[in-house]
């Protein structure tokens, strides 16, 4: 946790922790990002936003919607970023239930939450993303914040974060259990989402089970922006995608170590193993794309 210092740049030594898989250097003052750090073999969720390399990201044009307009109600949830509540929008003589996020300005471990509301809403549209209405206007306190939908309440968190006894891994429920059908939907959208941000210049940074939202049949949202990056080069960004792939492989073996499959089912399940391994080798150049990661599992799911 390097995040909020005023660090130029990072120690060579650092090449050599080659068990490293979290990293967080947001909100500092870097200017590249070390073709050592981009190679290193295990790590997996990395945050890097507000500082100098990244580049100045032009803001995505987003309805406004006047805090007048927005009734205020029960507290949904709160996180290191932000307070997320219940609202009714009246807009002219429409009128829907939403969720508000309101944006804290604190630094967090993860960077500054205004760049994770440019990320949310640089990301655009997809399925399985929490759609963004609108950006709020007006607010009494001057205070940032984003008009989302409101999911609907039989989406739960796929799993808890990580303990101080799991570490770097997120801790299940010890009943989870997932039929091949409900792991193929919930791989195959969480790949094709994280694909869609990255080909929308973004790393999401922190891509884990516990900031996946599932329902039962496998329907999942991928929230939490808050370690989201924007790509600061092109050839940044196919190294950074490499990255994400180890924590997406990291994601699939934790749903395969925990799938009921008929033994029908094998070729399937064999297939999804070979994938995962390639996710997560050392030699991160070699890792598949997210995108080719997505078409492997779609065919699986046809």
């Amino acid at each position: 946790m390097l995040a909020g210092n005023r660090l130029r740049s990072l120690p060579a030594t650092l090449a050599d922790c080659h068990r490293l898989e979290l990293l967080r250097i947001a909100a500092n003052r870097l200017t590249e990002l070390p073709a050592w750090m981009l190679s290193l073999p295990a790590l997996a969720w990395l945050a890097y936003a507000d500082n100098p390399l990244c580049v100045e990201h032009l803001a995505e044009p987003i309805r406004p919607i006047a805090w007048q307009q927005l009734s205020i109600g029960q507290r949904l949830g709160e996180g290191a970023s932000g307070i997320i509540q219940q609202a009714v929008w009246r807009d002219e003589d429409d009128e829907r239930t939403v969720a508000v996020k309101l944006y804290k300005g604190s630094i967090t471990s993860d960077g500054s939450p205004l760049n994770e509301m440019a990320a949310c809403i640089a990301a655009g549209h997809h399925k399985h993303l929490i759609e963004v209405l609108g950006q709020i206007s007006g607010h009494p306190a001057q205070q940032n914040g984003l008009v989302m939908e409101l999911i609907a309440p039989d989406f739960t968190n796929l799993a808890g974060a990580p303990s101080l006894e799991s570490c770097s891994r997120d801790v299940y429920a010890s009943e989870a259990r997932f039929s091949l059908p409900v792991l193929l939907r919930l791989a195959t959208g969480i790949a094709s989402v994280t694909a869609h941000l990255h080909a929308n210049g973004i790393t999401h940074g922190d891509l884990y089970g516990h900031n996946i939202l599932w329902q039962a049949d496998g329907n999942c949202l991928l929230g939490d922006f808050g370690a989201a990056s924007f790509h600061p080069s092109a050839g940044a960004g196919q190294a950074l995608e490499r990255i994400e792939a180890r924590a997406f492989g990291i994601l699939l073996g934790e749903l395969l170590e925990r799938c009921d499959a008929e033994p029908q089912d094998q070729n399937v399940i064999d297939g999804l193993q070979a994938l995962q391994t390639l996710c997560v080798q050392a030699d991160s150049q070699q890792r598949p794309s997210l995108a080719e990661v997505h078409l492997q599992l779609k065919a699986w799911s046809a």
